[in-house]
């Protein structure tokens, strides 16, 4: 049994809850503060965002790929696979992380993306 292709689809899907936990948990963060639910500044959970989107935007400044893209295409090789030999929820988890931009739209967006976090840790700071 080959167990590869598990295993690539595996990290597709933690690569894209990573990024629903950047993206969402922007959004999250906001809309707790409005509402008022304290459990969105937990020291923990605000550290963590940051840190998460700081990695992103390191990367990207760096030029770097990110690893679970390079370990899901390795994986993905080893099962003898191409990038898009998948099964439809791989081809739509694909489809929602992977984009064909210049790298100076991402570099721009991530960067961009990480100065809304800061500026929404200031606006809401996080609590111990």
């Amino acid at each position: 049994m080959n167990i590869y292709p598990l295993l690539a689809d595996v990290v597709l899907a933690l690569h894209v809850a990573i990024v629903l936990f950047v993206v969402g948990g922007l959004a999250l963060i906001v809309l707790g503060n409005l509402r008022g639910w304290r459990w969105v500044n937990a020291w923990w959970l605000r550290l963590t965002h940051l840190a998460t989107i700081a990695v992103v935007i390191a990367e990207t400044w760096l030029g770097m790929v990110c690893p679970l893209t390079t370990l899901e295409m390795w994986l993905r090789a080893r099962a003898g696979m191409t990038v898009h030999e998948t099964g439809f929820v791989e081809f739509w988890l694909q489809r929602v992380l992977y984009y064909d931009l210049p790298d100076w739209v991402f570099l721009l967006a991530y960067t961009l993306f990480g100065l809304l976090v800061i500026a929404v840790w200031r606006r809401y700071p996080p609590r111990r």
